[in-house]
């Protein structure tokens, strides 16, 4: 069998070359018989040949989901098909197909997916899975701008409430009128509370998102106080359109909503080695 150790480095960085995790790994996947190759990216371009070599299992060196979503993301761009050629072959309700199964190797941090997944940490662990494990199939996120989700979204959160709505299906969480603290679009449960409120419980591998909208309502008719209200729902498909600019985290990257943007459930589309 054919291995590929993957390890992402930041262009600037001087300090490349395996680490000790790496080094115990391709001892142990050689001990099992693997033929095995080290390669170091720093471009979404150089993640690219190796995705696309179907002969070749890959384990990924990661500290952060933010990796674990760069080389997702871009099985996606090399392996969907475009909108006018996805024939009948593609599971029922997905854009893409099965993508390869990933094993990972948690180098300073593990991943939150690893423990959300119940992925192995140990080097010997993670050769056994890239080489004799089973393929755990998860949901994905894709969204309209092009990116993918693998454990989800929080909008907004902390002391900036904003204004929006928040589509799912045909369920209106959120029409534009009332202040929002924080809205969650979940797969898995990474961001499903905030501030130690409970907004969601995913299932990753239910075929469906998993939204929530928390609101403050104002209650009582002499003595009026607020207590927050969270609507939740689940669907296929979520639209988040801000009046304003919101800030977002999504599989560890922070960014900033500025227009409407649609999630969809790309059910079991992901795969993981355990």
């Amino acid at each position: 069998m054919n291995v590929v150790v993957l390890t992402l480095v930041e262009s600037n960085c001087s300090n490349t070359g395996p680490r000790t995790q790496t080094l115990h790994l391709v001892d142990e996947l050689r001990r099992r018989g693997a033929e095995v190759r080290t390669v170091e990216a720093s471009t979404p371009q150089e993640i690219d040949p190796v995705v696309e070599d179907s002969q070749t299992r890959i384990v990924l060196a990661a500290d952060t989901d933010e990796q674990v979503n760069a080389v997702v993301a871009r099985m996606v761009r090399c392996l969907a098909p475009a909108p006018s050629e996805r024939g009948e072959n593609l599971p029922a309700g997905r854009t893409v197909p099965d993508l390869p199964p990933l094993a990972i190797l948690p180098l300073g941090t593990a991943p939150g997916l690893v423990e959300r997944f119940g992925l192995p940490t140990a080097p010997a662990d993670v050769a056994e899975a890239a080489v004799n494990g089973t393929v755990l199939r998860t949901d994905m996120m894709r969204h309209d701008g092009g990116g993918v989700c693998l454990d989800g979204v929080r909008l907004g959160g902390g002391d900036r409430p904003w204004r929006g709505v928040v589509n799912l299906d045909d369920a209106v969480l959120a029409d534009g009128s009332e202040q929002i603290l924080a809205c969650v679009v979940a797969n898995a449960d990474g961001y499903a509370a905030a501030d130690d409120l409970v907004l969601a419980e995913p299932d990753p591998a239910d075929g469906r998102i998993d939204v929530a909208v928390a609101v403050p309502v104002t209650v009582g008719r002499w003595r009026k106080r607020v207590r927050i209200e969270v609507r939740r729902a689940r669907g296929r498909a979520v639209a988040v359109h801000p009046d304003d600019g919101v800030t977002f985290v999504s599989d560890g990257l922070v960014d900033e909503l500025k227009r409407k943007r649609t999630w969809w459930v790309e059910p079991g589309a992901a795969g993981w080695l355990r």
